[in-house]
C-alpha cells in the first residue's frame, strides 16, 4: 500500500477528447493542472465543468492554489493525503459518468482502489491530535493508577462489568472463601453473619494507594461498627498469600500492617463477578460496597470509579439509618444522623391531606 503511494503514477482514461485528467497516487507529490476546457469554450465535455454544474461542490481554492476569499479552510485531518485521496474519487466518479466501456470501468476501479490505499496510508502516518486523542479516553485523573505501572488512563470502550446478581431489597449472593484473619488463613462464608449487618466491601489490589487507606480506616473504627451488631468484610482478587504479605509489611512501606477486620481472597473473580464490581478487562474490581442486614438482605449499594476512597463516616450512617427504621417503622430523610428528626409516614399523610380518608 505505502510502495503504491510512494511514486507518482499518471493515469490517462479515455472517455472523451476533451475530458483529461492527470492523477498522483503521491500524497506529497505535486499534482499536474488538470486539462479541461472551460464551460463556453466549445467542446463535448465543456457542460459538464464542476464549476458550470448547479449545486455541485467548489474547490476551496483559487486557480493557481490561493485560497479563495471567504472559503472555508479545509481541518488539519482533512488536508494532505485525505485531498489526494478525494481528487482521486472525483476522477473515478468521472470516468464512470463518461464511460468508455469495460476499459473505463476498470480503470475507474482502479482509481477507487488507489484512492482507499492512499487515505488508509494518510491514516496511518498522521499523528492525532490532543483533542482527537482525549475524545478515545475515558477521563484524565491525577494519580490515578491502581497498581505501579498500570495506564492511568483506560479507554471507555474497554470497561466491562459482568452482570451483577446483587439487587437492593433481595438476598445478598452468597460467597465463600479464605481470609486472612488476625495473621491467619481460616474459611469465612456469608452465613456466618446470620443476624448481624455486614459492611462488604471490594477494593480493587493489594499494595496500591487508596486501598490501603480505606482498609485501615474500617480497621481503626470497627469498634463502633460492632457497638450497633455489624461487622466489616474487605475483599479482593489477589490471593491469600498476597493479603498475608501486605498484612505484614509496615505501613511506612507501604503495608497495611495488623488490621482487624478479615481480608477476603477472591482468586477465582466469582464473588467479584456476581457481585457486579469486576472489570473483566482490568483484571481486578471497581470499588463496591455492599450492605447487608441481619437477615441477608441487601440494603445498599455503593460504587466508586477507581481513583477517589470511600467514606467510613457515611457508611456508619447508612447502617445506623437502616437499623432505625427497621425498628421504629419510620423514614430517614436526608442527612438523617440518630438523634435528628425523622419522618412518620401516616402523621405526614393527614397533615398534607387533612380531608381525604387514609
Amino acid at each position: 500500500m505505502h510502495a503504491l503511494s510512494a511514486h507518482a503514477c499518471i493515469f490517462i482514461f479515455p472517455g472523451s477528447p476533451d475530458d483529461t485528467d492527470t492523477i498522483t497516487t503521491s500524497p506529497g507529490a505535486q499534482a499536474r493542472p488538470r486539462a479541461r476546457r472551460r464551460a463556453g469554450s466549445g467542446g463535448a465535455c465543456a457542460g459538464r465543468s464542476s464549476a458550470a454544474r448547479p449545486g455541485s461542490r467548489l474547490p476551496s481554492r483559487g486557480r493557481r492554489g490561493a485560497p479563495v476569499r471567504g472559503a472555508r479552510p479545509a481541518p488539519p485531518s482533512r488536508r494532505g493525503g485525505d485531498v489526494h485521496a478525494r481528487r482521486v474519487m472525483e476522477a473515478a466518479r468521472r470516468q464512470l459518468r463518461v464511460g468508455g466501456g469495460a476499459r473505463g470501468r476498470r480503470g475507474a476501479v482502479l482509481l477507487l482502489l488507489l484512492a482507499a490505499a492512499a487515505a488508509l496510508a494518510d491514516e496511518a502516518e498522521e499523528p492525532r491530535t490532543a483533542r482527537q486523542r482525549e475524545g478515545e479516553r475515558c477521563h484524565y485523573y491525577a494519580g490515578g493508577q491502581v497498581y505501579p505501572g498500570e495506564a492511568a488512563r483506560v479507554p471507555v470502550s474497554d470497561h466491562s462489568l459482568h452482570l451483577s446478581q446483587a439487587k437492593i431489597s433481595k438476598p445478598a449472593p452468597y460467597w465463600e472463601g479464605t481470609a486472612v484473619i488476625n495473621g491467619e488463613f481460616k474459611e469465612l462464608k456469608l452465613t456466618d453473619y446470620e443476624g448481624k449487618y455486614l459492611v462488604f466491601f471490594f477494593y480493587p489490589l493489594d499494595f496500591t494507594f487508596v486501598c490501603p487507606t480505606e482498609i485501615i480506616a474500617f480497621s481503626d473504627r470497627i469498634e463502633e461498627f460492632r457497638a450497633i451488631n455489624t461487622e466489616v468484610v474487605a475483599c479482593s482478587v489477589d490471593s491469600k498469600f498476597t493479603h498475608l504479605a501486605w498484612i505484614n509489611t509496615p505501613r511506612k512501606q507501604g503495608g497495611l500492617g495488623p488490621i482487624r477486620i478479615p481480608l477476603l481472597s477472591d482468586l477465582t473473580h466469582q464473588i467479584s463477578k456476581d457481585y457486579g464490581v469486576y472489570l473483566e478487562d482490568q483484571g481486578h474490581t471497581l470499588r463496591g460496597l455492599f450492605i447487608v442486614d441481619d437477615k441477608r438482605i441487601l440494603r445498599q449499594i455503593t460504587m466508586n470509579d477507581l481513583p477517589v476512597g470511600r467514606s467510613v463516616d457515611e457508611t456508619l450512617r447508612l447502617v445506623q439509618a437502616f437499623q432505625y427504621t427497621d425498628k421504629r417503622g419510620e423514614v430517614c430523610p436526608a442527612g438523617w444522623k440518630p438523634g435528628s428528626e425523622t419522618i412518620k409516614p401516616e402523621e405526614a399523610m393527614r397533615v398534607w391531606w387533612p380531608r381525604e380518608e387514609l
